[in-house]
């Protein structure tokens, strides 16, 4: 699981437990101005994923890493589907960031009121 936390003026995500291991990465740090919105989506597991690249993924239990799909690099961290969150981005290493998170609605929201 991540939390996802805005600090000055960035996205700052953590992964928290294994994941770190899982998704070989502890943290990220965006900075706002490359934040386009996000979004819950508990469907997005179904998605294909791509090739990944370095990462973790045994289906129905966790989606966790860097994964290339059509010219796109995306972030995972997912245990939960119902619980993810997809936060778009532009001008970044990565174009999106797909991540479980406790509570979807209210980390949408502290998001999207960031970029107001």
């Amino acid at each position: 699981m991540a939390q996802i936390r805005i600090v000055g003026d960035d996205l700052v995500v953590v992964m928290e437990g294994l994941d770190k291991l899982w998704a070989f990465k502890g943290s990220l740090t965006v900075p706002l101005a490359n934040v386009r919105g996000a979004t819950a989506d508990p469907g997005i597991a179904a998605e294909p994923k791509g090739i990944r690249a370095p990462g973790s993924h045994l289906p129905g239990v966790i989606i966790a890493g860097t994964f290339h799909q059509d010219g796109d690099k995306v972030f995972w961290d997912v245990r939960d589907p119902s619980k993810a969150v997809v936060v778009e981005l532009a001008d970044e290493e990565y174009t999106r960031l797909i991540l479980q998170v406790d509570d979807p609605r209210a980390t949408v929201a502290l998001v999207e009121n960031a970029l107001t």
